[in-house]
């Protein structure tokens, strides 16, 4: 047993009058060097407390003490009682696989513990992960007691608890730490300094604005800006590769790889082409009864929808004909809006405004979500940034649909 590691199972059967049931419980891996000492003071703190000046001992099967020398020598003397020395004995030259014991902590209150060595030794790198220099709780049950029964910090033991707040703390939800606001995004400035090429004016339309929502949209811009101005746009690249990441939303990581190889100076992996992600997504994603999708030109980055095959709607001069040249066209094919719901689910969940929230997700639940949904957005004056939010989402999931099929947008 000497370099042997036990695991103890220690159960808290009552204390300061009253039996506790069911018994919470700790199990603690105890080394072959570790004292009685290390023991009670491993169990004192599995167990939540924070007072520790009072005196506490060990009762073998035996009915050998294991306590302080002090109280050990006084119950030597009065009582002729046997004992051991807290603080030098060590557990497991002590104890035997499957022996039981008792450790009783405040000899005032008597916080008794049950505690019941295991039948086969343990390896601590295993259960623990290291081999920790003192006992170490791993596992354990149960709810456990207060050492003075009180139930908040300035409880005399007869005052009424508090009435429970209405609202949860915000630490359980997103809305801690509080955050002043960013004015939202005009994403018609952006978009048009983008088309520009003015990345003075991107820039300028980006700086102090809430961008967490329109990642996709502000990346469009990003290489154009780094490319013009290096020095005044890498900042703004490096946090929208660090948003993109945590995030993690389709297409974010697709996006965030092609921001960090134009920020070294490099061409985005795979084939290159200048699409409009708006009207792939609205291919993608649109209503499958008007359409079964369309076709993406791979020599100019056009998409068209399946109208634009079609003679009889376009004209036999304009209808594309992709048999003609089939390694020219992608087929791309309509999903329909089954991720529009996800995407107002989403948005539903972000707000810190808990009846707000509440209401958006009430909107969406059975039929006709969407339109309840989209009224509740617009009466709340929520109808701009629920369109950005969505709109990124969108032109994130039709940058993950390029890049799965080899394709990066320039």
């Amino acid at each position: 047993m000497a370099r042997t590691w036990l695991s103890v199972a220690v159960e808290l059967l009552g204390g300061r009058g009253d039996e506790l049931w069911p018994w919470p419980g700790r199990v603690l891996a105890v080394g072959p060097d570790h004292t009685f000492a290390q023991l009670a003071a491993a169990i004192n703190d599995a167990f939540a407390r924070w007072d520790r000046s009072h005196l506490s001992e060990f009762t073998l099967s035996d009915g050998r003490l294991v306590t302080d020398v002090e109280t050990g020598e006084e119950l030597s003397e009065e009582e002729q009682v046997s004992w051991l020395d807290l603080a030098q004995t060590r557990v497991a030259g002590t104890v035997r696989p499957g022996e039981e014991f008792r450790f009783t902590f405040d000899l005032g209150d008597q916080w008794v513990h049950r505690c019941v060595v295991g039948q086969d030794a343990i390896d601590p790198v295993a259960e623990l992960g290291v081999k920790p220099p003192s006992p170490l709780p791993y596992w354990g049950w149960g709810t456990i007691p207060d050492q003075y029964g009180r139930r908040w910090a300035d409880d005399d033991g007869t005052s009424r608890a508090a009435t429970r707040p209405a609202q949860a703390h915000p630490m359980l939800g997103d809305a801690w730490p509080g955050r002043a606001e960013a004015p939202l995004l005009d994403m018609g400035e952006v978009r048009a300094a983008i088309a520009q090429g003015d990345a003075a004016a991107f820039l300028a339309a980006v700086a102090g604005r809430d961008i967490d929502d329109a990642l996709q949209q502000v990346g469009e811009g990003v290489p154009m800006a780094l490319a013009t101005d290096r020095a005044a746009a890498e900042p703004l690249a490096r946090t929208v590769i660090a948003r993109l990441e945590d995030r993690a939303a389709p297409g974010d990581d697709v996006l965030a790889e092609d921001l960090a190889a134009a920020a070294r100076g490099q061409a985005p992996g795979g084939r290159v082409l200048p699409v409009d992600l708006d009207q792939l997504s609205s291919v993608l994603e649109g209503d499958p009864s008007l359409g079964a999708g369309g076709v993406l030109d791979l020599q100019t980055g056009e998409v068209h929808p399946d109208g634009a095959l079609d003679a009889s709607m376009v004209g036999d001069e304009y209808a594309i004909d992709v048999e003609e040249d089939p390694d020219r066209w992608l087929p791309v094919d309509c999903h329909g809006s089954r991720s529009g719901w996800q995407d107002m689910a989403a948005f539903a969940r972000r707000h810190r405004d808990v009846e707000l929230r509440e209401r958006l997700e009430r909107a969406l639940e059975g039929r006709g979500g969407f339109r309840r949904f989209r009224d509740l957005v617009h009466e709340e004056g929520l109808g701009r940034s629920w369109g950005v939010f969505s709109a990124d989402r969108q032109a994130g999931r039709a940058r993950q649909w390029l890049a799965d099929e080899g394709i990066r947008v320039r």
